[in-house]
């Protein structure tokens, strides 16, 4: 359905524009870019702004030369964004080794850490939400959108399996190091 409000005119010399540019603008683009899920943003945001400024795009020749211009304006955008998530990427990872080396060294810990993957989603969700977030039971279910009675019961269920798996019955222990596995 066309939109009553954009002149018909309007709408016929930008289809016109993406049809005769877009294979230009998309070989700029991929030429300049690693993948196929950027050049596709590249060419939606360069089609785009020649849409929100169809007034100032000129014709002839000249058309697909403000969209490598436009094109160009949008790839800087984004390298400048990678840049910014790339160096925050970076921090984080810094931050995370530093704690991982000051966090205490328990005997236990790769047993259990073993033991939580080795189980099955569900168990370690609501493992998780008990040990991790310190939810209440009510909490749970809430969570999970079951009732307060089987929220208690998946949890000491998956308690006993995990207990199992770590060959104890000592659950206290095992919700101890678990709750160590937060960091």
């Amino acid at each position: 359905m066309q939109d009553p409000r954009v002149p018909p005119d309007t709408r016929d010399r930008f289809e016109r524009l993406y049809l005769d540019c877009y294979p230009a603008v998309y070989r700029y683009a991929l030429r300049r870019t690693d993948s196929v899920d950027d050049v596709a943003d590249v060419i939606a945001e360069t089609f785009l702004a020649a849409w929100r400024r169809l007034d100032d795009v000129p014709d002839g020749d000249a058309t697909v030369l403000w969209l490598y211009g436009a094109a160009r304006r949008v790839l800087a955008n984004h390298r400048r964004g990678e840049s910014r998530r790339s160096a925050l990427a970076s921090r984080l990872r810094g931050e995370l080794a530093i704690s991982q080396d000051e966090a205490p060294t328990d005997p236990r810990t790769e047993a259990v850490r073993t033991a939580f993957a080795a189980l099955d989603q569900a168990d370690r969700d609501v493992l998780a939400l008990a040990s991790w977030e310190e939810l209440t039971g009510p909490q749970i279910a809430t969570v999970l959108g079951c009732s307060s009675t089987a929220a208690r019961l998946r949890l000491y269920r998956a308690r006993k399996r995990l207990a199992r798996l770590l060959d104890t019955t000592d659950e206290v222990t095992v919700m101890t190091a678990l709750r160590g596995e937060a960091r």
